[in-house]
């Protein structure tokens, strides 16, 4: 049922970066391109923190300092996708940089999910 748990805990860093995001380019008139790094960033802090809470055992195959350097680093790979779908959907096709975000957020869950689950906090067993 980690799918599921997971599916919960990236549903509520989803909607802090969703938010954040919304605040910053509707709110703050910042550039949907610097406002998608701001968001992204924050809400996988937040999915981390979650994550290890209610999802993963932190621990189980790295040291935490390892375990955080490496959630960042495939978040990292996460927001290159986020940001190349929002590119595409917004310069390319037109879209709402709203809409848009939903598309790439949905785009990249599945891509965090199994690094996180076969990789980095996949037991030593």
């Amino acid at each position: 049922m980690k799918i599921a748990r997971y599916f919960l805990v990236g549903g509520v860093a989803a909607g802090v970066d969703f938010l954040l995001f919304v605040v910053l380019v509707k709110g703050m008139a910042l550039g949907w391109m610097l406002a998608g790094v701001v968001s992204f960033c924050f809400a996988t802090m937040v999915n981390y923190a979650l994550s290890v809470r209610h999802v993963f055992i932190s621990g189980v195959r790295f040291q935490r300092t390892q375990e955080v350097s490496l959630v960042f680093l495939v978040s990292g790979v996460g927001l290159t996708m986020n940001q190349a779908v929002l590119a595409v959907l917004i310069e390319s096709t037109g879209w709402d940089p709203l809409l848009a975000k939903i598309g790439a957020t949905s785009s990249v869950f599945l891509w965090n999910y199994s690094v996180r689950r076969y990789y980095i906090f996949k037991s030593r067993s």
